[in-house]
């Protein structure tokens, strides 16, 4: 990784000063070559740019905000970049709450809609192209000549279909407004900061709030981002299939970089952290650290998902059998898991309650842990009053999906899991089982085995539709489509 140069010059303070770095191995620079870099540079202005795909989308999201908080003053931040170490940073993603109301994922952006008599004005602060004037494009790290080329304000005025200023101008503006103002937290200190003294804790809650139940229900643009994701995903686990013999040399990292290298070709990035537990490791709900062994006879529960250029995730579960075939027992315990989900997934449909389809797949479970004697004598519906199945199915049934993994997760509680579904809704069906390789309440055989199988169910007018079904679920299916795959 190379050195930023950032010396502190005259002609680096002219406007925002450049940051100066320690131990650089240039001291200084002289007058000659600083007078060179501000000029020999061709005009790169874009110019006839057409508006993003969601422009239309994203304009309709902001009058709905709008007409919810009329009169006030409403601040969304993108969000700004965060250290790894040092002086590398994460990659970027912006807050959801911001790329949802515009499309742009650039960072350090503010979105604010100014109050007017007819609604609200919508304005979006964003950096603009780099200083040639003080060298901040070629000196500072954040400068184009480090990191790339930023749009310039007109371009994202092009883009964005929104008005666009300087986003270092906001703070000032913030300090010195007046009325009501809401602000999503947690994204901006310095926002955060300019606005100190307008806000209050319950008033910003109140619009995160509303902000993450619109998107309950699925536009026609997200329903086509969703399906994208899924779609990819299913070509990530057709990846990972393919080289499960040399995951076997290795280790599960050779699963999760192959998974990563098709988010990042088909998409912008994982949705989120990959899960690639191979053996015992699949008992574990959140195993990211994908640094075990992956063994022939055992099974892989792999938990994916991409996201789109557009930051919309799938996420799907698959649990595989590492040698292609599955022991009976294993098939045993898959096959209740797809019983389950196949429950689950039949009662997704409009006019339903959201926790029917995690009642249902829960009552397939009880069933079988009563069939297999491992509940004692007890009835399936006294397991379920008692919630005795969670020893082994331990987690909730599905969730939201969208922008987030866990979409909408500020919703209230009346609208989300107390509420009912309706056309355009995305959740996830994740039945699973896990027999912790500790569990001494169960046959030593069953120890150590874990399965999930996660689809992404889009809620329709006369049901649903499994937007992952390209990748197959039933046992039968699963091991004739490894079979093919590996030749």
């Amino acid at each position: 990784m190379s050195e930023e140069l950032t010396p502190e010059t005259p002609e680096a303070t002219e406007a925002e000063p450049v940051k100066q770095r320690k131990n650089g191995l240039y001291p200084g620079i002289s007058d000659e070559l600083a007078e060179s870099m501000k000029s020999g540079w061709a005009d790169t202005t874009l110019h006839g740019l057409e508006p993003i795909a969601q422009a239309e989308h994203t304009a309709a999201r902001r009058a709905a905000l709008s007409a919810r908080f009329p009169g006030e003053r409403l601040v969304v931040p993108a969000g700004n970049l965060k250290t790894r170490s040092n002086d590398t940073e994460y990659a970027f993603r912006p807050s959801t709450e911001y790329a949802y109301l515009t499309g742009d994922r650039t960072q350090d952006g503010v979105l604010v809609l100014e109050p007017t008599g007819a609604g609200h004005d919508a304005t979006v602060y964003l950096l603009p192209r780099s200083d040639r004037a003080n060298g901040e494009f070629w000196l500072d790290g954040q400068g184009e000549l480090w990191v790339g080329r930023r749009s310039s304000l007109g371009e994202a005025e092009q883009l964005l279909g929104i008005p666009a200023k300087d986003v270092r101008e906001l703070p000032a503006a913030l300090t010195e407004a007046t009325g009501p103002v809401r602000n999503v937290r947690g994204h901006d200190a310095g926002i955060e900061a300019a606005l100190t003294d307008k806000v209050t804790a319950e008033r910003d809650e109140e619009l995160r709030v509303f902000l993450s139940e619109a998107r309950v229900v699925k536009d026609a643009f997200e329903i086509a981002e969703l399906k994208k994701a899924c779609d990819a995903t299913a070509r990530g686990f057709e990846d990972v299939v393919k080289v499960l013999d040399k995951a076997e040399a290795t280790s599960e990292r050779f699963i999760e970089g192959t998974f990563f290298l098709r988010a990042r070709v088909d998409g912008n990035d994982i949705g989120y952290g990959s899960i690639c537990a191979a053996g015992a490791h699949a008992t574990t709900l959140h195993w990211v650290r994908n640094d075990g062994a992956v063994r022939a006879g055992d099974l892989l529960l792999l938990d994916a998902g991409v996201e789109t250029d557009e930051l919309y995730t799938a996420d799907v579960t698959r649990t595989l059998p590492i040698n292609g075939s599955f022991t009976p027992l294993q098939r045993k315990i898959y096959d209740a898991v797809y019983e389950a989900q196949e429950a689950g997934i039949a009662a997704v449909k409009p006019g339903a309650a959201f926790r029917d389809f995690h009642d249902a797949a829960q009552r397939v479970l009880a069933e079988k842990l009563v069939e297999w004697g491992l509940l004692g004598d007890l009835s399936v519906e006294k397991v379920l009053e008692l919630g005795l199945q969670r020893r082994w199915t331990l987690h909730g049934t599905g969730h939201m999906l969208g922008m987030d993994v866990h979409d909408c997760a500020a919703a209230r509680t009346e609208s989300y899991v107390d509420g009912i579904l309706e056309p355009g809704v995305c959740l996830t069906v994740e039945p699973g089982l896990y027999f912790q390789a500790d569990d001494l309440t169960v046959p030593e055989e069953y120890r150590g085995i874990g399965v999930r199988i996660e689809d992404d169910i889009l809620v329709t007018e006369d049901g649903n539709r499994n937007l992952s079904d390209t990748l197959p679920r039933r046992s039968d299916e699963v091991e004739a489509w490894m079979a093919r795959l590996k030749g």
